[in-house]
C-alpha cells in the first residue's frame, strides 16, 4: 500500500517542520485578511454589504443556485488551485509562489469571516458557521497538505539537482502525484457538500438573518 498508517506517521514526523511552516504562513494570511477589513473604505464596505444583503434576500425567497452548476464551478476552482500548486512544486522557482498562494488562501478566509463578524456581529458568526466553516474544516487541511507536499518535493529537487545527492526521482514523484490525486478526490467530495449541503444550511439561517437585518 502506498499510504498506510505507518507510512503516513513516518512522513509527518519527518516533515513536521514543513507542515508547521506552511500552517504558520496560512495563519499569518488569516490574520492579514482579518486586519485588511479595517482598511476598507466606507464605499467598499457598503458595496460588499449590499451584495451580501442581496444574497441573503435571494436565499430567503428560495432563489437558490443550480447545485449541478455550482458543483462544477466549486470543484473546478478548487482543482485548479490544487493543480497549480502541484505544478509549482515540480519546479524550484515555484517554491516561493506556493507559499504566496498559501498566504493568499489564508487571507481570503480571514477577510471573509472577519468582514461577516464586523458587519453583522453575532449574525455574521452564525452565517460563518453555516456557510464558511463546514467545508473549510476539510478544505483548509487539504490545501495545507497540498502546499506542504509541493514544498517537500521542490526541496527534494533542489537536493537532487543542485546538491547532487544520489537518489531516484521516480518514487518521490509518483508519491507526489498519487497524493495529489487523493486530494482531488477529497476535493470532489467537499465540493459536493458545498454545492448540495451548504445551501441547505444557509437556507435554514437566512430567514433569521434577513429578519434581523431588516431585509425585505
Amino acid at each position: 500500500m502506498p499510504f498506510n498508517n505507518s507510512v503516513i506517521k513516518s512522513h509527518f514526523q519527518e516533515h513536521f517542520s514543513i507542515y508547521m511552516f506552511v500552517s504558520v504562513i496560512f495563519t499569518i494570511g488569516v490574520v492579514f485578511g482579518s486586519v485588511l477589513v479595517s482598511a476598507l473604505t466606507l464605499d467598499m464596505n457598503q458595496d460588499i454589504a449590499r451584495h451580501l444583503g442581496n444574497f441573503f434576500a435571494k436565499m430567503d425567497q428560495g432563489l437558490g443556485i443550480d447545485p449541478v452548476r455550482s458543483f462544477w464551478t466549486i470543484f473546478g476552482l478548487n482543482v485548479k488551485w490544487l493543480l497549480l500548486i502541484w505544478l509549482l512544486g515540480m519546479s524550484v522557482v515555484g517554491l516561493p509562489v506556493v507559499l504566496v498562494l498559501n498566504f493568499l488562501k489564508g487571507a481570503l478566509v480571514g477577510f471573509t469571516v472577519s468582514f461577516m463578524i464586523t458587519e453583522y456581529a453575532w449574525e455574521g458568526v452564525l452565517f460563518s458557521l453555516t456557510a464558511v466553516l463546514p467545508q473549510n474544516l476539510i478544505l483548509i487541511p487539504i490545501m495545507l497538505v497540498s502546499s506542504a507536499s509541493a514544498v517537500i518535493f521542490s526541496l527534494y529537487l533542489v537536493r537532487n539537482r543542485f546538491l547532487k545527492q544520489n537518489g531516484s526521482i521516480y518514487h518521490p514523484f509518483s508519491r507526489y502525484c498519487l497524493l495529489t490525486l487523493l486530494l482531488v478526490a477529497l476535493v470532489a467530495g467537499i465540493s459536493l457538500f458545498e454545492a448540495y449541503g451548504s445551501p441547505e444550511l444557509m437556507r435554514a439561517v437566512t430567514p433569521v438573518l434577513a429578519n434581523l437585518l431588516g431585509l425585505p
